[in-house]
This record gives structure tokens, C-alpha cells and sequence, in this order.
């Protein structure tokens, strides 16, 4: 039996009972450096959602006649391996056309199902149409992958399993905290009304005014339901002026707590952080 074969049929204790939860993020915007993401404005007048006003998104693997297919879901932990995947029709053909939205035609969110670990990548693109992006799993455990996209007219994310085989201790969620901290700046949380979210970045002691645009605005907001994962993905609001921080309107898709990762870019480089937020309504 080749060790491909094993991998695929290995397995680990502890992955089915999952403690739903995480700490500080991990990992940042790797992979294919998206197109014309540093600088383009993003083209929605007000900020987007993904779910707002619809059932929560990425916790199905095929939706709207389109499915993620991925070539091989086991990793080998604490090694960097290809990952490859597809998107195919009801029909089984592999689709090609993607439209670019906010710097990149398709967005891959990778999380360690207790939302330890969060990457956010930009796979290429193969003429054959699969999908292809290194990937390192550090930590043993099952990971939780999302498709973010638009084709057809229709924006879509669709969302699969990988497996880490190893011995896998969950972590719990973080208590909720207005502060995170990442790389030397504080990142303060205000949420102003429900859903209004604003985040100051401060180093030194001092307000960041001049943050870099990444994927075309001035930060990045993906925030995931504890339990099932379910996929919130936000934009900033426009119109911003320099020093005002990165705002956001989210709309929950129920009670629940969140984990939500907040990317942002100074100084060239782009830098994730973490907060957990209990919303009751």
C-alpha cells in the first residue's frame, strides 16, 4: 500500500468530538498574490455581506448548481503541500469563469474547526481549471476550508473538510475582549450599535492613520459561528477618512458566539488578529 493510500485512509482520536473554540490567530494572507488587490477600491458603494438577510453560507459543500470538489483532504501535519480543488456544474464539467471581486476571483478561507488557526489565501488558477495553492496545517486536527467566489452572476462560498492526522487537543473559544494584540499593534473593538463594528489600530500607544489598502480596501473581515462554522464575510464601509479605523456592518445570522479575523496591512505587511463576540439577539 502506498503511503498516499495511507494517508488518505488514516485517521486520529479526538477529531469527532470537537470542542468548538480558538485562540489567537494564526497564518495571514499566503499563497498567489491576488491581482490588482493592493490599490483597487472596492466597487460596492456600501459594505457587502454574504449572508445578510439569508440563511448563513459555507456550510454546504454544493449550492446553486455549482460543488467544490477537492483532489486529496488529508494533510500531513507541520508540512507545506499542494492543495488542490475544483468547482464543477450538476453536471460534473469544471467551471472556469470567475470574476475578480475585491482583488482576487477566488478567496480560500482555512480554519482549524475549534477556530485556533485562520489562513487566507489566493489559489491559482490551472488552464485545466483546478484550483492549486500551498498549504501548511501546523496543528493536528480537522480544518474547515471556504470557496469564496462569484461566476454566473452569482456570488457563492462553498465549504469542505481537510484532516490533519495526529493527536489533536482542542483549545476553547477566548473570552470575549475589546483588545487583541498582533505583531505590536493593539487592536481596540468597539461595536457601536449591534453589527457596527469599528477597530482602531494603535502602536506604540499611538492611532495607525495610514494603513495600507489590502484587497482593495482598508481591511478584511471574516467572521465564523461557533458550532457550525457558519461563513460571515464583510466588507469595510466606504468613505472612511485616514485615522477614523476600519468599520464594519455585519449582520449576525442568529444568537451565537463568533470568532471574527480582522486582516489589515501597514508597513507592507498584512496582519491578522482575532476577537470573540456573544450576541444575543
Amino acid at each position: 500500500m502506498g503511503a498516499q493510500t495511507i494517508r488518505r485512509l488514516a485517521t486520529f482520536a479526538g477529531v469527532a468530538t470537537l470542542a468548538f473554540g480558538g485562540a489567537a490567530a494564526a497564518g495571514g494572507a499566503l499563497g498567489a498574490e491576488p491581482p490588482n488587490g493592493s490599490s483597487a477600491e472596492p466597487k460596492h458603494a456600501m459594505a457587502e455581506t454574504h449572508a445578510a438577510g439569508h440563511a448563513p453560507v459555507g456550510l454546504a459543500i454544493a449550492d446553486r448548481g455549482l460543488r467544490l470538489e477537492v483532489a486529496d483532504a488529508t494533510f500531513d501535519t507541520g508540512r507545506t503541500e499542494p492543495l488542490r480543488f475544483r468547482i464543477v456544474d450538476d453536471a460534473g464539467r469544471t467551471v472556469r469563469d470567475f470574476e475578480a471581486e475585491h482583488g482576487a476571483r477566488l478567496h480560500l478561507i482555512v480554519v482549524r474547526r475549534d477556530l485556533n488557526s485562520y489562513q487566507h489565501l489566493h489559489p491559482r488558477l490551472g488552464a485545466d481549471g483546478t484550483w492549486s495553492v500551498p498549504l501548511e496545517l501546523r496543528e493536528a486536527g480537522s480544518y474547515r476550508i471556504y470557496a469564496d467566489f462569484h461566476s454566473g452572476g452569482r456570488d457563492l462560498t462553498l465549504g469542505a473538510d481537510l484532516s490533519a492526522p495526529g493527536d489533536f487537543q482542542p483549545r476553547p473559544l477566548p473570552a470575549e475582549s475589546t483588545v487583541a494584540k498582533v505583531d505590536g499593534y493593539a487592536v481596540e473593538l468597539n461595536e457601536r450599535a449591534p453589527g457596527a463594528l469599528k477597530f482602531t489600530v494603535r502602536r506604540g500607544g499611538r492611532e495607525v492613520t495610514d494603513l495600507q489598502p489590502y484587497l482593495g480596501a482598508r481591511g478584511h473581515l471574516v467572521a465564523l459561528r461557533e458550532g457550525d462554522l457558519a461563513y460571515l464575510h464583510v466588507h469595510p464601509e466606504e468613505g472612511a477618512t485616514p485615522g477614523a479605523g476600519i468599520s464594519f456592518m455585519a449582520e449576525y445570522p442568529s444568537a451565537s458566539r463568533y470568532r471574527l479575523f480582522l486582516q489589515f496591512k501597514h508597513d507592507g505587511r498584512v496582519h491578522t488578529t482575532a476577537f470573540t463576540r456573544e450576541v444575543t439577539r
